[in-house]
């Protein structure tokens, strides 16, 4: 089992999730589309050949953002995280898998 965490704006909150949760992340037992997120500030600066979806290239940006955490069963995670990238608005989106250990 892996844990998803991603970081997205609030206009795309709904439809990422959304998007992971239709490729089979987030079911734990009997209970589907879980997930837990916070609200932080992200930052980034764009590059000269960035195309950013907020902000301008070479400046520093400070972006309201949701950090997302789900369940993804391992067999499924390539198709979890292209549906997070064709659902996502940025261009490099922030994105892990952690492998969870059974105790």
């Amino acid at each position: 089992m892996l844990k998803l965490i991603y970081f997205v704006p609030d206009t795309h909150l709904e439809s990422t999730k959304h998007a992971i949760f239709s490729a089979g992340a987030g079911g734990m037992g009997d209970y589907q589309c879980c997930a837990w997120q916070v609200k932080g500030t992200g930052q980034f600066r764009p590059m000269e050949n960035a195309q950013p979806f907020i902000g301008k290239s070479q400046v520093l940006q400070y972006v309201e953002e949701w950090r997302v955490e789900t369940i993804v069963p391992e067999q499924l995670a390539k198709s979890v995280k292209q549906a997070l990238l064709d659902s996502h608005p940025y261009e490099e989106p922030a994105f892990e898998f952690v492998q969870l250990i059974e105790i």
